[in-house]
């Protein structure tokens, strides 16, 4: 197959020239001095605010084995700023530009989604859902389904195009959060954000990050991203975006195989640059390999036997009934043989 096909589309016109992009905070525009920005399959800026916010307190990250702690607390110069000075420098290259926006509030997620409505260089909206809820004691948003499903609602209405909710994994049921998303209009599941985690300086007594827990990313959660992508790609019907821990093209290929339409490049990008580059280079060269003529072939493609729950404890064996057994203490009173506790 000399010529793969790597085109995708992410649903409500949202078509993308291959499955990779960035994940959201691990990308900017400064990186086209390193890479052709133009070969990726959309671009995807740091989270927006609607008003400006400082993030957390320094040291924000913090290496772990595999992975990295982040508690940049998201910092932004809000709306006007993004429109004025950082939008104008996307729409210099040809991807779509799908813009992450965040909120203190469910209000906020509608407010920027209204003053973002038929922006020019919008191509869409992932709603980044682990931020605090401060109207609920800081509990992240996207742990309620019907917070999600009031948070996406509100933006479909107010959104005329691509609606895509981004996870958050420190929930119980991921699959419950997805399915509330897509009821309420999500057009796109991403999954997932970062999981919360923590690091000590032993000799200093204190958290290795300005915040006592932080986010990780990397290698380390690839693993559970993975899970929780097949868990999700099973529950909607709606493209999901994998994310988590991807680095390479093979691990790009778990994920679609796992059931995600497109994959984001996230904290590889700090290490190396031309991670998202290599990527589609690698998926390109498997398809080419294997015979694939279209990427879509491989998504959800996972082959594995089915399982279903565990027979009840009282089931039949297939040993047949298990043997009764007599403690020994009463054997040898039954036999009469010393040791039986009697004294004649």
């Amino acid at each position: 197959m000399s010529n793969p096909r790597l085109a995708v589309d992410l649903g409500a016109g949202l078509r993308l020239q291959n499955p990779v992009l960035p994940a959201s905070g691990c990308f900017g525009v400064e990186m086209a001095t390193l890479v052709d920005l133009n070969a990726l399959g959309a671009l995807v800026p740091k989270t927006i605010f609607y008003g400006a916010r400082a993030g957390n307190p320094s040291p924000r990250l913090a290496e772990t084995p595999a992975g990295m702690l982040n508690s940049v607390g998201i910092p932004s110069r809000g709306i006007d700023h993004f429109l004025q000075h950082i939008l104008p420098a996307y729409r210099r290259f040809r991807p779509p530009t799908i813009v992450s926006i965040g909120g203190l509030s469910i209000r906020e997620y509608w407010d920027l989604a209204a003053r973002l409505n038929g922006v020019p260089g919008v191509a869409g909206l992932e709603l980044n859902v682990s931020c605090p809820n401060l109207e609920a004691g800081g509990l992240e948003i996207g742990a309620s389904p019907e917070n999600v499903a009031e948070v996406v609602y509100g933006v479909v209405q107010r959104f005329d195009g691509p609606v895509i909710a981004k996870l958050t994994p420190n929930v119980t049921r991921i699959n419950d959060i997805a399915l509330a998303a897509e009821e309420a209009g999500a057009t796109a599941i991403s999954a997932i954000n970062t999981f919360v985690a923590m690091a000590i300086d032993v000799r200093a007594r204190r958290p290795l990050t300005g915040t006592p827990t932080a986010g990780i990313s990397g290698p380390a959660i690839k693993p559970m991203a993975l899970r929780m992508v097949w868990e999700t790609a099973r529950t909607v019907r709606v493209p999901v975006i994998g994310m988590g821990g991807i680095s390479n093209a093979q691990d790009a290929l778990e994920f679609i195989l796992a059931g995600a339409t497109a994959v984001a490049i996230g904290t590889a990008n700090f290490t190396r640059p031309t991670a998202m580059y290599d990527t589609i280079a690698g998926l390109r060269r498997y398809l080419a390999e294997e015979g694939v003529a279209d990427v879509r072939e491989l998504v959800g493609a996972l082959r594995y036997e089915a399982f279903g729950p565990a027979a009840p404890v009282d089931a039949p064996s297939a040993y047949g009934p298990p043997e009764a057994e007599t403690p020994p203490g009463q054997a040898a009173r039954l036999s009469g043989t010393p040791g039986s506790g009697h004294d004649d």
